[in-house]
């Protein structure tokens, strides 16, 4: 499946943008978390961990859906390929396990925080509120870095489907001199590069 150049620049336009959402989120997060955890008014606690958990309930895992929907997409539509670069691959993985650790540990922690301040108790444990914003967005920086820097370089499978199409193109070239040449097989197989850079 390749996607045409409108899709693809769609496509990424919007994986930017959730991606770009998600990390935001993870900050406010992450601030309302030191609030909650430092300041010594009832009230202020409250209302921090209210507001944590409207957003972890009704926005982080559509934005973080989005995000890796998208960037499966982008992936499986562009000579990137999902398992052919290393950061690709990590990153894709990486996604997976911040969505499951949102799942199961960050928005549990934060209901059981809600719950206690609102019965009129203090924040029960501070990791509750600040451990999964930390990690979140430590995640999503380095997400951020490999996307930019393209580190690494090619994995296994790309290795032997970049030696493929290089047999592909020899066996082209090498071809006798009395035989038709098609105008597909005339063009370079090397297309990957210059569609990774458009």
């Amino acid at each position: 499946m390749k996607l045409s150049r409108p899709a693809r620049r769609a496509t990424l336009v919007v994986h930017v943008a959730a991606s770009a959402g998600w990390l935001g989120l993870t900050l406010g997060l992450l601030a309302l978390g030191i609030t909650a955890t430092t300041t010594g008014a009832a009230v202020t606690v409250e209302a921090s961990v209210r507001a944590m958990k409207l957003f972890a309930d009704w926005l982080l895992l559509p934005v973080a859906f989005l995000t890796l929907v998208s960037g499966l997409v982008l992936s499986l539509g562009t000579p990137w390929g999902l398992a052919r670069h290393r950061w690709v691959y990590i990153k894709f993985w990486l996604t997976l396990a911040t969505i499951t650790a949102t799942v199961f540990a960050l928005r549990p922690g934060v209901g059981s925080a809600v719950t206690a301040v609102s019965a009129g108790g203090p924040l029960p444990d501070a990791g509750d509120v600040l451990f999964g914003p930390i990690v979140s967005l430590s995640a999503y920086l380095f997400m951020t870095v490999i996307s930019v820097l393209k580190p690494w370089g090619l994995t296994r499978r790309g290795r032997r489907l970049r030696e493929q199409m290089s047999a592909g193109q020899r066996s082209v070239r090498e071809k006798p001199r009395g035989q038709k040449i098609s105008a597909a097989a005339q063009k370079p197989v090397d297309a990957e590069r210059a569609s990774q850079t458009a």
